[in-house]
């Protein structure tokens, strides 16, 4: 239960992250905090990087579909045993997955909000869901180099 928590808290933080932007902030406002990183108001109707995402509105339905096939894998995987760093990074996807599906499904697009830079150089903007999904995924790699009978990374009961 520990590790679905952990997915619908992806997902509540993520979601009240959008919506403050989306409602108190219009499209294509930005504002500097640093001098490499800007707050910005960005609708991403693609996948990362903005992949498809000037498809014509059929990539809104396939990677959704993607996300929920995806979803329900997750939670399967999730009802197993498995090492704790294992779970953290299957409910860290699954949180992230869910929340920019939720967006697709609700919005018709992802809202980004978080923009690093450096010499005029910007990253695609992103957020909390994204940074969910690629630490999970980081971790599910981390994971790869450990060795899969260590005692002290079981899984707690």
């Amino acid at each position: 239960m520990l590790w679905y928590s952990s997915a619908i808290a992806v997902v509540l933080i993520d979601q009240a992250a959008k919506s403050y932007i989306d409602l108190m902030t219009p499209l294509g406002w930005s504002r500097d905090v640093t001098s490499f990183f800007n707050l910005v108001h960005i609708l991403n109707p693609g996948a990362a990087f903005s992949f498809l995402a000037g498809a014509g509105g059929w990539q809104r339905w396939f990677f959704l579909a993607i996300a929920l096939a995806a979803s329900a894998w997750l939670i399967w995987m999730l009802s197993k045993p498995l090492r704790k760093l294992e779970s953290l990074s299957y409910s860290l996807i699954l949180g992230g997955a869910v929340g920019n599906a939720f967006d697709r499904a609700v919005r018709g697009h992802v809202i980004d909000y978080l923009d690093f830079h450096l010499r005029g150089w910007h990253w695609p903007a992103f957020n909390i869901a994204d940074v969910a999904i690629v630490s999970g995924a980081a971790a599910l790699v981390l994971l790869s180099f450990m060795p899969a009978d260590d005692p002290a990374d079981a899984k707690a009961s």
